[in-house]
């Protein structure tokens, strides 16, 4: 492909009438940048020409972080040139670059017409989002609650149902895609992953029918979806294309290369790292690169519940690669089997690594069983170990925890029936798992959970039980001399998870998440909507203040902690915190009153 049918195929030439592609032909420069070196640098001369990759990898980077990878067709250098100013990032070749540019002179020609002109105008602030000052912490990203639809820039492209890998091969040449959709109902999808993985790995001919390999149904969203529920509904489902929907009608297919390009740390980065992992010493730095990730959604304009959730779905599919690397290494399990997570990642609450709260349950109890399981949990806890998660004090982990599930039913029915103080601790802990991966199915603990809520003392042991951490009401002040610090964790997070997890059990809810069980609690009347929607605001504004401040300390090289330093919060914040903690101190006694816990022996 000659350069000006490359250039004019890719935004914003495309916009140009037909007269401007002179100029665009006469002012075109080719040149090259080795892997490695700096195209532009930040704060340094002023961009001298608009630039365009044609081929290779480019990084922005800002203090040595990357923000935004460039990839082929994408332009870079009109910031510093509209602004007339230096460049707000490094431009650093990832990979050798084959770059198009034109001089200043002729981009400001070319801006001359409208359409091209606005394309700059209008999409600086939106694609590029520079870094901005937010309460001491920078941050940047694109707007993640924008429609995933907006990211869709080509209808979709079909195959007939009853045709050969062949032909969908070709189709794909042919439109330079990497995946085609298939006709019928229900919808199917063929990607270059399948056929690498589906068909030639195994040997499979050309004439292969695609109703073999193919996906199907295939995962669709709206086209409204948020791009946060989009991103995480792919990782979640372990998925690189999507196609999006709009009344009714496929309208075009979003894939992970399309959220890599707009954000460097994005969680379908590390899902490609993961599905690449052979083994757990490959795992290294995953906790840095997640911290990344949280950062980056985070600059999004994502909720800490929304991001716990999308970081909760990569360790779970952390999980599966282990669990999947210890099955080869071990063969077949011998009876079938769940591996189960609980405390924060259980709730998908989880926004940076913290100690591992795991377990294991499997179906009938042998020698051979105890032998496989144990090896099996002592492969896997190790494997995250490697990966960052550190080991848990308490030893809640699947290498001590490893049981039957008849065992676990008698164990989760003495928690409910007759338990002492360290075993309402456990049911507390416990009472918040959630299967990532088995064929062995829960429902028999799900339904002793669900019928907890009708053992009242029960429920008021516990609730009793979660009021052992209190918000320090009225010690701000002497915190602030103190050290400043004040923990928000117990003073604010846990207090609300185990309010909301009283509240749900006694309206019978299998809710895992804090602000689900919430609204579960005040669908059953167990809990005033008001008084679920205080503790769900609460909750994220305490949740994104600690994640802001780990970031912060992480960035600084140091430890994540969950103390809140109140020299770096705005005066409104404060107010706030002040105001959160006031509210779950309310509510605690409202609970407390509710099940008369100064009565329990």
């Amino acid at each position: 492909m000659n350069p000006v049918d490359f250039i004019r195929e890719h935004a914003p030439f495309h916009l140009l009438p037909p007269e401007a592609l002179g100029q665009v032909e006469r002012g075109l420069e080719i040149t090259f940048y080795p892997k490695g070196s700096k195209v532009l640098e930040r704060n340094g001369p002023k961009s001298q020409h608009l630039y365009m990759i044609r081929k290779g990898l480019a990084r922005l980077e800002r203090d040595g972080q990357a923000m935004v990878h460039l990839e082929e067709g994408d332009i870079f250098g009109y910031p510093s040139l509209i602004a007339q100013d230096t460049p707000a990032f490094d431009v650093i070749a990832e990979e050798d670059l084959l770059v198009y540019r034109w001089p200043e002179k002729v981009f400001h020609q070319l801006m001359g017409y409208r359409p091209f002109a606005e394309f700059f105008t209008k999409g600086l602030a939106e694609r590029l989002r520079l870094v901005t000052q937010r309460e001491g912490l920078e941050l940047t990203g694109i707007d993640l609650s924008l429609p995933v639809g907006e990211l869709v820039t080509r209808p979709p492209v079909f195959v007939a149902r009853n045709a050969t890998v062949q032909k969908a091969a070709e189709v794909m040449r042919e439109h330079q895609i990497s995946s085609v959709l298939v006709e019928g109902s229900p919808m199917g999808i063929l990607t270059d992953r399948d056929l690498r993985n589906r068909v030639l790995a195994v040997g499979k001919g050309p004439d292969t029918p695609l109703l073999e390999v193919m996906s199907a149904p295939a995962k669709t969203l709206p086209a409204s979806t948020p791009l946060f529920e989009a991103l995480s509904f792919m990782v979640e489902q372990g998925i690189h294309h999507l196609p999006v929907e709009q009344d009714g009608q496929i309208v075009g297919v979003v894939t992970d290369t399309v959220f890599m390009r707009q954000q460097a740390r994005s969680p379908l980065h590390l899902l490609r790292r993961l599905e690449r992992t052979r083994s757990p010493a490959e795992l290294k730095g995953y906790a840095q690169e997640l911290s990344g990730i949280a950062e980056s959604l985070l600059a999004g304009g994502l909720g800490a519940s929304e991001i716990g959730r999308s970081v909760s779905s990569l360790n779970d599919q952390l999980i599966h690669i282990l669990l999947q690397l210890a099955e080869e290494r071990l063969g077949a399990p011998p009876t079938p089997y769940a591996w189960i997570v609980f405390g924060s990642e259980g709730r998908m609450e989880q926004a940076l690594l913290t100690d591992q709260d795991n377990a294991l349950a499997y179906a009938e109890e042998s020698p051979e069983a105890r032998r496989y399981f144990v090896e099996l949990a002592e492969y896997v806890v190790g494997g995250l170990i490697q990966a960052g998660f550190p080991p848990c004090p308490g030893g809640y982990m699947a290498t001590h925890w490893h049981k039957p599930i008849s065992e676990w039913q008698k164990l989760f029915q003495h928690w409910v029936e007759t338990p002492t103080p360290q075993e309402l601790l456990e049911a507390q802990i416990f009472f918040d798992f959630r299967k990532v991966h088995g064929e062995l199915s829960l429902e028999a603990l799900d339904r002793i959970v669900a019928t907890s809520g009708e053992h009242g003392i029960f429920l008021a042991h516990l609730a009793r039980a979660s009021l052992q951490f209190r918000p320090p009401i009225g010690f701000l002040r002497r915190i602030k001399e103190e050290d400043g610090g004040v923990d928000i964790k117990k003073g604010g997070i846990a207090p609300i998870v185990s309010l909301a997890r009283v509240y749900a059990l006694e309206a019978g809810s299998l809710a895992k998440g804090t602000v689900e069980r919430l609204r579960a609690a005040a669908h059953k009347n167990k809990l005033s909507q008001e008084g679920a929607e205080t503790l769900i605001e609460a909750f994220g504004f305490l949740m994104r203040l600690r994640l802001r401040q780990q970031l912060a300390r992480i960035r600084q090289g140091l430890p994540p902690s969950n103390k809140i330093q109140l020299d770096n919060l705005s005066s409104l914040e404060r107010r706030h915190l002040k105001e959160a903690f006031l509210q779950i101190r309310q509510m605690q006694e409202s609970m407390s009153l509710r099940f008369q816990t100064d009565r329990l022996g």
